[in-house]
């Protein structure tokens, strides 16, 4: 998808200029998780620096994909929108103190997500649905069973694109990338009441939206 540490070491060079901006303040980047410790960054030299952030952010690579595919509905936007995400997350690495690493990255993916919708201004296009947790079967399905599946796959995909932003990104965190309330609410912002109701929510949504589809496919 990307070369990061060519892309990394680019921003380190140009961390020092976007340390601060036009009128002298400082950018400190994202929050740090309350109470975390253990990570020390901020001093260490450039090639330390890029070393740790690849150990701990760049494995989450995969998740913020995903995440920015769901939120941008768009392949290519989601391309833009982690390569970002990531130079940000690079540059504000000193503001990292530790703690869940995919967490406080998919914050920064989130805030990006926001970020290029308010910069792009027009509507979000269809992307595909790759459901990567189903097990392989034991036997090769028939036909008729892959045109089964492929229709609940179609199903599923149109009912979570459908979803208000809201609860889809928390559909997806918790059911995609299988993170805990904890986490979500780390990524969100939202108290981890607010995550576990708006969940509620939209896993009624799309049964709700699921079982109409199929009402409608049986007329």
């Amino acid at each position: 998808m990307m070369n990061f540490a060519t892309s990394a070491r680019t921003a380190n060079r140009q961390k020092e200029d976007s340390a601060t901006d036009g009128m002298g303040h400082s950018h400190r980047g994202p929050a740090s998780f309350a109470g975390a410790a253990g990570v020390n960054n901020a001093s260490a030299g450039p090639e330390s620096r890029l070393r740790l952030f690849e150990e701990i952010i760049l494995p989450h690579l995969n998740a913020a994909y995903n995440l920015a595919r769901w939120l941008t509905r768009n392949e290519h936007d989601a391309e833009d929108v982690v390569q970002e995400s990531y130079l940000r997350a690079f540059r504000f690495f000193d503001g990292y103190r530790g703690g869940d690493g995919k967490a406080w990255l998919l914050e920064v993916v989130r805030n990006t997500c926001s970020t290029f919708h308010r910069r792009e201004k027009r509507s979000a296009t269809s992307v595909v649905f790759e459901e990567s947790t189903y097990a392989p079967a034991v036997n090769p399905p028939n036909a008729e069973e892959v045109l089964v599946e492929a229709d609940k796959r179609k199903v599923l995909r149109g009912c979570i694109e459908g979803l208000p932003d809201a609860y889809r990104e928390v559909l997806v965190l918790r059911e995609l990338e299988e993170m805990s309330y904890r986490q979500i609410a780390d990524v969100t912002g939202l108290p981890a009441g607010t995550v576990m109701s708006r969940l509620s929510r939209a896993r009624k949504r799309l049964e709700e939206c699921a079982r109409a589809r199929e009402m409608e496919s049986y007329k």
